[in-house]
């Protein structure tokens, strides 16, 4: 493939890829309560709506607290997992990470059963620690696969220069192993913010309507019709996640994340 159909190629991908985002942007402007494109009128009153009313407001308080406590616990029980498989190497190593990384394989549906049963059998149902639990212990792969990246891709020489030193374990995971890590846990708590505010299986089926989260808000309001609201919340999602990842991209070394680095010169 030469260099001008390669780019033409590329170029024919990213608007496949950027029309659905340009329909909803278009719709989310309509000056009419209607999912018209290309939009008729232009009025940014839906977005103005979502951010005064109470209807929509609840559901983004929710989301956002789910959202941001999920990933602390989705972190909080990667980084000891992934550490202590890095640095004890232990002969059950693999079955532990495969362990971690299960409810991110299977399908949301089977998980979020899972989740339902297990809420069901102490009575603890439709409580929004449902959601934040179920959500962090969803989404532990991710986390949990950049943390063993960053870690993967430390010297060891520099682990056995602080033993050398008289540092103990504690120290050294304090001062240099952490130090290392923090942006691969960092981007690992993102990925899980990201896919926790647009998860809408686990969240319907282990706290239900009780606890309305914006996936949720979504599917009721069709439940009465479409409004371009349901387009405005779409695009502040594209937003979040933009950000999310942009910094990331801009602070941090993406294809180190993405799992790539060079290897050590000899």
């Amino acid at each position: 493939m030469n260099r001008l159909a390669r780019k033409v190629f590329l170029a024919a991908v990213a608007l496949f890829l950027s029309a659905p985002l340009v329909v909803v942007a278009g719709v989310s402007v309509n000056e009419k309560k209607r999912l018209f494109f290309p939009p008729e009128g232009f009025s940014l009153h839906w977005y103005a709506e979502l951010a005064t009313q109470a209807a929509w407001l609840t559901p983004v308080r929710n989301s956002l607290t789910i959202a941001t406590l999920a990933g602390l616990v989705s972190v909080s029980i990667a980084l000891p997992l992934a550490y202590a498989l890095w640095r004890h190497r232990v002969f059950y190593a693999k079955a532990l990470y495969a362990l971690g990384i299960a409810p991110f394989i299977l399908p949301p549906v089977i998980t979020a059963l899972g989740f339902l049963i297990f809420w069901g059998q102490f009575g603890y149902a439709g409580r929004i620690e449902n959601d934040i639990v179920s959500h962090g212990i969803f989404l532990v792969t991710l986390p949990l696969m950049t943390i063993s990246l960053g870690l993967e891709s430390i010297d060891k020489a520099i682990v056995e220069a602080a033993a050398t030193m008289g540092a103990n374990a504690r120290a050294t995971f304090r001062t240099i192993i952490l130090p290392l890590v923090r942006p691969y846990i960092i981007s690992g708590y993102a990925f899980a913010f990201v896919l926790s505010l647009n998860e809408y299986i686990i969240a319907y089926m282990v706290a239900g309507f009780t606890v309305e989260t914006l996936p949720i808000k979504i599917f009721n309001s069709l439940r009465y019709g479409y409004t371009p609201v349901m387009g405005a919340v779409a695009v502040a999602f594209v937003l979040i996640a933009v950000a999310v990842f942009g910094l990331i991209g801009r602070f941090g070394d993406l294809p180190k994340l993405l799992g790539h680095w060079q290897p050590e010169q000899r």
